[in-house]
């Protein structure tokens, strides 16, 4: 009778390890646990310069936003999902380039729209790590090459850095 209590125990144990060591993988993970390299985004932000909501980005480059209360900036079309109040929201106008290809990287938490001719243009793809330092989400868009504005909401900080750069 005691042998398969033993037995159990033993079980239990090297199921304990074995998820100890699993959420260990997942953690050291980092921000290799992202779809595609964000060594990029890393770099780029350790330097971003300070921007407000309103302002112009780049294709290449990041920034250091200084966001405004979600209720107090215009959206040219709703954002897809609806920011919760007490959040912070900022705009800013892009011009995409002729490969028509957008990345566009956080530092921390908030939803991203991009809207070019009146309308929302949907993701071609995500991906979210929240084990990396300084790098959140990424986000992928496809759009025709010309003026298009970015549309940032439901942050929980004032401050948000963001880059805009061609998928590798």
């Amino acid at each position: 009778m005691w042998v398969p209590f033993a037995m159990k125990k033993v079980v239990i144990s090297l199921f304990a390890i074995l998820a100890g060591t699993s959420f260990a993988i997942a953690a050291d993970a980092g921000c290799d646990a992202f779809k595609w390299p964000v060594t990029r985004e890393q770099a780029l932000f350790s330097a971003a310069p300070a921007a407000q909501s309103g302002g112009a980005l780049t294709v290449g480059e990041a920034v250091d936003f200084t966001l405004a209360a979600v209720d107090t900036i215009s959206f040219a079309v709703p954002p897809e999902r609806a920011p919760a109040a007490g959040t912070f929201a900022a705009t800013a106008s892009i011009v995409v380039p002729p490969e028509g290809e957008l990345q566009i990287s956080l530092s921390d938490e908030a939803w991203i729209d991009v809207v070019q001719d009146g309308h929302a243009v949907k993701s071609a793809g995500f991906s979210g790590v929240k084990t990396c330092p300084g790098i959140r989400k990424s986000v992928r868009f496809k759009l025709p090459a010309g003026a298009a504005t970015i549309q940032l909401s439901g942050a929980k900080k004032p401050d948000l850095k963001v880059s805009v750069l061609t998928p590798e």
